[in-house]
């Protein structure tokens, strides 16, 4: 049986098989987590992202870690926020799915993900978390640990409240 996890840390540190990253379409690097995620791996991923020709929303692609505690590192680009009547929940639901589906195909045992769209793309972080919970629940069985990699306090308290059986570290 496995975990949900809720940890305020940062999520180029945890030591887990493979960590998410909320990327954008080109998969080049950004801002939030995407930056600190291709700045903690090094330049490697740069280059190795360059040879993949993007990701379209709700999709992922997988990469190495180079320089991260985690091995592997799973890129989906998240929705932006546009009212929530343009399929946004959908894609939102498509970025845990796909992670997670990935994840488990190529054995990996614990996953962490940072809370995808939430920054610049404006997903409001109550309705974000409430379908990002709800995928890692029917997942749940398939990992060691899944981990919601929170940025702040505030962000671990909303899982916490939403998912109150979850393991919490804030």
């Amino acid at each position: 049986m496995s975990r949900i996890c809720i940890v305020t840390a940062d999520i180029t540190r945890l030591e887990v098989d493979v960590i998410v990253n909320a990327a954008n379409s080109s998969l080049l690097g950004g801002g939030g987590v995407d930056g600190a995620i291709h700045h903690a791996a090094g330049p490697e991923l740069l280059d190795y992202c360059r040879t993949l020709g993007g990701c379209p929303t709700g999709e992922v692609r997988l990469t190495p870690g180079f320089n991260l505690s985690a091995k592997w590192i799973i890129h989906t680009v998240g929705p932006v926020w546009h009212g929530g009547e343009h399929g946004e929940s959908g894609l939102l639901r498509a970025c845990y799915e796909n992670s997670l589906s990935l994840a488990a195909e190529k054995g990996f045992r614990s996953i962490a993900f940072p809370a995808i769209s939430t920054g610049v793309y404006g997903y409001p972080k109550r309705r974000a978390t409430e379908v990002a919970l709800a995928v890692m629940r029917n997942w749940n069985d398939r990992f060691e640990e899944i981990i919601a990699c929170c940025f702040s306090r505030d962000d671990a308290e909303l899982y916490h409240t939403l998912c109150p059986e979850c393991l919490a570290d804030m």
